[in-house]
């Protein structure tokens, strides 16, 4: 990586928040891959600066306060020409693309949906063109009903940036799809679940950009981002949540106590009984649906089995960033998340070359009537 960055030029000094001098440097480029956070204050005007100078733009933004302003420049990026992918890290980024893997599990079951309601309504000599009026199609009668994504958090104490990120996604409300529709909610909620392959147990939400992505595209009736932590480290990360929602932390001192934590919050962490995440894979996406509306239907996991990816934080975000970019080339003009424009299958075989370590699986059963 050195020497190609030695062959392409040496390194640029730009404050992001300089609109003018940020837009000097993206002009003569052909991609910017932003990895400036926090998110919710910087992701928008770094990508307002690549579509005025016309320069392709991918980052990896985790924070889901700033999706919906990021995605209303989608207009804006097609008459410049410039294609953008927001969210290609490792959790968004990953695990859209697991996400795409389980949902496209569901579509055999929705295609089974829609040639039954066909008959149903030539029986009924209904006119086609009820069929096709319906708003949403199948997917409405019985497509995506629920997308999880799901990611480890024992064991993620780093340091810095990542845990005041962290601290502010399990305090204050964050952004889950209930009932279709996009909610704000308290975090932490216990979501249990019962997976192909016999995997069980309880995972715990938290604030993150998937659900309101995937809202735009999958469409589902449910959807949230989940910790898979042990009851313990919950129950200590809720100590943090109510602390911090009462005003006796910062989520900056919340963070130093997640690094050396205090005997006196540990021990009412133990003191809470919560639900621990039993059997459950680390990194995973589930979906559920197809049931047409009448009962039956699918669940599919896909988990990652990734020795690496949650030990170095600029790797599991950075390498995923890259490999996004491999794909840009074949993207139209537009603001995009990732299960919307990159090929989950290519983008996979491309991570196993550089970790041939990485397994990625897809476990399917049927739900009864």
């Amino acid at each position: 990586m050195e020497v190609v960055v030695a062959d392409l030029g040496g390194g640029v000094r730009v404050d992001v928040t300089d609109g003018e001098a940020l837009r000097e440097v993206l002009r003569p480029a052909d991609v910017v891959l932003n990895t400036v956070g926090p998110f919710y204050r910087f992701g928008a005007g770094v990508l307002r600066a690549a579509i005025d100078t016309g320069t392709d733009y991918l980052d990896i933004c985790d924070d889901w306060e700033p999706i919906g302003e990021l995605m209303a420049l989608d207009g804006a990026a097609r008459a410049a020409g410039v294609r953008a992918v927001i969210g290609m890290g490792a959790s968004p980024g990953v695990s859209n693309l697991l996400a795409a893997l389980a949902v496209r599990e569901l579509e055999v079951r929705e295609l089974e949906v829609r040639e039954l309601e066909a008959r149903e309504l030539e029986a009924r000599e209904l006119e086609a063109r009820e069929l096709e009026g319906r708003e949403g199609g199948v997917r409405e009668a019985g497509g995506v009903e629920e997308v999880y994504t799901a990611w480890p958090a024992d064991g993620t104490a780093e340091a810095g940036a990542a845990l005041v990120h962290w601290m502010r996604q399990i305090s204050g409300r964050t952004a889950v799809v209930e009932g279709g529709e996009v909610v704000e909610v308290p975090p932490l909620r216990a979501v249990r679940l019962e997976l192909p392959g016999g995997f069980a147990g309880t995972a715990y939400t938290v604030g993150h950009p998937e659900p309101v992505m995937f809202h735009g595209t999958f469409r589902p009736v449910a959807s949230s981002t989940l910790m898979v932590a042990s009851a313990w480290t919950i129950g200590f990360l809720e100590v943090l949540r109510r602390d911090i929602d009462a005003g006796r932390l910062t989520v900056e001192e919340a963070a130093a106590e997640v690094a050396r934590p205090g005997l006196g919050r540990v021990l009412r962490g133990f003191g809470r009984r919560l639900a621990g995440k039993g059997s459950l894979p680390s990194f995973f996406a589930v979906a559920r649906g197809g049931g047409g509306g009448g009962g039956g239907g699918r669940v599919a996991v896909t988990t990652l089995d990734h020795p690496w990816l949650m030990d170095d934080v600029a790797e599991a975000t950075g390498l995923p960033l890259a490999l996004g970019l491999v794909q840009l080339s074949g993207v139209e003009p537009g603001v995009y998340s990732p299960e919307a424009v990159i090929d989950a299958e290519r983008f996979f075989r491309d991570l196993a070359l550089h970790h041939p370590g990485v397994v990625v699986r897809t476990r399917v059963s049927s739900i009864g009537a």
